[in-house]
């Protein structure tokens, strides 16, 4: 048995040598057994043979339902009937074809599946149907025959995202829009894409791309895997929007949901063939227990072959740079991590652990980055999983980026239990910096799960109802002073000590107002909390205009250094009783006052000799500040002969609740 360096890394793996070998072993058998002798690229290629297809002599479906008897095609061309001129052939292994000529589509026709099988039948979306739409009067959704006469011409062939750091501007299609309505892909790319490039962020995450029947799901209910959502637009949009953001220097991953499945029927995979396990785990497994919703049998060789050609399918069809795996805590545990604290390293070796899924994972971050390697893969994991953001061949998983979710929940935990006076900035910064060193994590404060309905975002916790009656310049309250001053500080505490990335959810940059909250029956089907009031940070009256000048400013001094990330990030200064903190990466110097009742005048702290400069202040009145250092000046460090090393004292004036960042100049 081979060390490999993940357990030669970190000596607490040790006894967990022979699990991750063992892991590794069977990846590389699995890849053998799907793949033979073709490249795996090659047989992630589903999309090219399944589904619906115009070819010189007409037109080409296929279909995968090994427990069928039967198929037909039925549409608006065959008055939705059931005809014999419509139904598919077996053709061996539960696949199923038939060809048809030039005439019988047409481009925007719709149709279904009927599937019948012993003791049944029922209408099915087609699996690998590209495009599905719903009837606005009925409801009903049906695939579309989508083959326009002019394919879409991508402007922008040869882009490379910039990944040292990634700065995600996490962001969801629909509620893009100012109105109470569901946004569109051209929107987005018409006014939410330069707002994105005028802040910095390099990459945009967007999410519920994939199709989904229920709006108000956020899109983690998907039913049609290679469908992009056509409530948003068509294909042909959401190509425009990837292009455009590639001419702006802008990333685009994709939230993709291969973790579970909408339990749906009719629109999607529920029972597709009459068999409850056709792609899913049959028995209790079937189910999962806390999300209503199928879990993938990913022991299934078809399984694999579905969910490895959808992750090629987006890469390929649409220009996707990659894509942030939702879920995948639910997808590494037997136990979907419920009830599971994972304190220690035996919670990831004890037989929870799928190991087909660990595998389906491991074969998704090869393909990907042999697809490119300049695709990006980031885990949505709160277990903290050792290597899950290693390279494969070190014994990782192979993810580019791990989300360092316990940040959020740190954040949350501190504003609601623990009182300001209480603070420890000391442990604000080790909570920053509690990561694996040998994984890159992407940094944030919050996301869109914590501006989900029941939940608050930041600014929400901190002001409360004085939100909607003082965020005026020079209408403020104490509360709503406090609320800006810590929201500028616990963004570039977050940010700014990150190891990869740092994450932020549209409109959480300026403090959005409120929670999100989509449309369902609770709400009488109300849009208001399902959108972004971009209007309250275009008004420089109000306060979030100053924390999206901020925001803009944090992440331009963040792009102004060639791989900030990888910066060495030490502390300089602790002082507990004070509440003061401060950090060094390269030669800027951060410098935390956490203190709320108290400003501290030629405030000591030991740094390197020199002269520094004022580059960023969070008390700049630009920014909601009051102003009351003059970030003008340049600061000399004064030799002590007790100073421990070749230290000497910066001396600085710290106003109660803010940060600065000087560079050494």
């Amino acid at each position: 048995m081979e060390i490999l360096p993940i357990v030669r890394s970190d000596p607490y793996l040790a006894p967990f040598a022979g699990a991750i070998w063992g892991r590794y072993e069977y990846f590389l058998n699995t890849e053998k057994r799907l793949t033979g002798s073709v490249p795996l690229t090659d047989f992630a290629s589903g999309y090219l043979y399944f589904g619906l297809h115009r070819t010189p002599e007409g037109w080409v479906f296929r279909e995968w339902a090994p427990n069928a008897t039967a198929i037909y095609m039925t549409g608006d061309f065959n008055g939705w009937q059931k005809t014999a001129d419509y139904r598919l052939n077996a053709v061996g292994e539960g696949n199923w074809e038939i060809l048809l000529p030039k005439n019988a589509l047409k481009h925007g026709q719709f149709y279904k599946l009927i599937v019948e099988w012993n003791g049944g039948s029922g209408e099915r979306i087609p699996a690998w149907t590209r495009r599905v739409v719903q009837d606005e009067q009925t409801k009903i959704f049906s695939a579309q025959v989508w083959q326009p006469e002019k394919n879409f011409v991508f402007k922008n062939k040869k882009f490379s995202p910039k990944k040292d750091p990634l700065l995600i501007y996490e962001a969801h299609i629909g509620m893009g829009s100012a109105e109470e309505k569901v946004a569109s892909y051209e929107e987005f790319r018409l006014n939410v894409l330069p707002r994105v490039e005028e802040l910095g962020y390099n990459c945009i995450q967007l999410m519920a791309i994939q199709e989904h029947p229920y709006y108000g799901s956020f899109g983690y209910h998907v039913s049609s895997f290679f469908a992009a959502s056509s409530r948003f637009g068509t294909p042909e949009d959401l190509k425009a929007l990837v292009d455009d953001a590639h001419g702006r220097g802008i990333a685009v991953i994709m939230d993709i949901v291969h973790s579970h499945a909408v339990k749906n029927e009719i629109e999607g995979l529920g029972r597709f063939d009459g068999t409850p396990y056709q792609y899913f785990h049959g028995g209790d497994r079937r189910e999962h227990p806390a999300w209503d919703s199928l879990c993938f049998d990913y022991g299934k060789p078809a399984v694999m072959h579905f969910l490895l050609s959808n992750c090629k399918f987006w890469l390929e069809e649409y220009h996707f740079d990659g894509y942030r795996f939702d879920g995948v805590t639910s997808m590494l545990y037997r136990s979907h991590g419920l009830g599971e604290d994972f304190s220690n390293y035996d919670s990831y070796y004890n037989l929870n652990q799928d190991g087909d899924a660990i595998c389906y994972l491991t074969l998704a971050n090869k393909l990907i980055h042999e697809l490119d390697s300049n695709h990006i893969t980031v885990a949505e994991d709160m277990s903290g999983m050792p290597g899950l953001a290693r390279k494969i061949e070190d014994g990782g998983i192979g993810f580019d980026f791990r989300l360092a979710m316990g940040e959020p929940d740190f954040w949350i935990k501190y504003i609601k239990e623990v009182r300001e006076e209480d603070w420890k900035a000391g442990h604000i910064y080790w909570e920053m910096n509690n990561r694996r060193l040998d994984e890159r994590t992407i940094s944030y404060a919050e996301s869109h799960d914590q501006a989900l309905v029941g939940d608050k975002t930041i600014i929400f916790r901190l002001i409360d109802a004085d939100m909607y009656w003082h965020m005026k310049r020079g209408d403020t309250t104490l509360l709503v002073d406090r609320g800006i001053a810590l929201h500028k500080m616990i963004r570039l505490i977050t940010a700014t000590t990150m190891n990869g990335g740092y994450l932020t959810f549209m409109g959480n940059e300026f403090g959005h107002p409120e929670w999100i909250d989509f449309p369902r029956q609770g709400n009488n089907w109300n849009y208001k909390y399902a959108r972004r009031q971009w209007d309250l940070v275009d008004n420089g009256e109000y306060m979030y205009r100053a924390l999206w000048l901020f925001d803009k400013a944090m992440i331009g001094l963040i792009n102004s250094v060639p791989e900030f990330n990888r910066l060495s990030n030490y502390k300089i200064w602790d002082n507990e009783g004070d509440h003061v903190t401060a950090y060094q990466r390269g030669d800027f110097v951060f410098v935390f006052n956490f203190n709320g009742e108290k400003s501290f005048s030629d405030y000591g702290i030991l740094a390197e000799p020199g002269k520094y400069k004022v580059v960023l202040n969070t008390d700049n009145p630009d920014f909601g500040g009051f102003g009351f250092t003059n970030d003008r000046i340049e600061h000399f460090t004064a030799y002590d002969p007790s100073a421990i090393g070749d230290k000497e004292w910066l001396k600085l004036y710290l106003p109660a609740r803010s940060a600065v960042v000087l560079k050494k100049i």
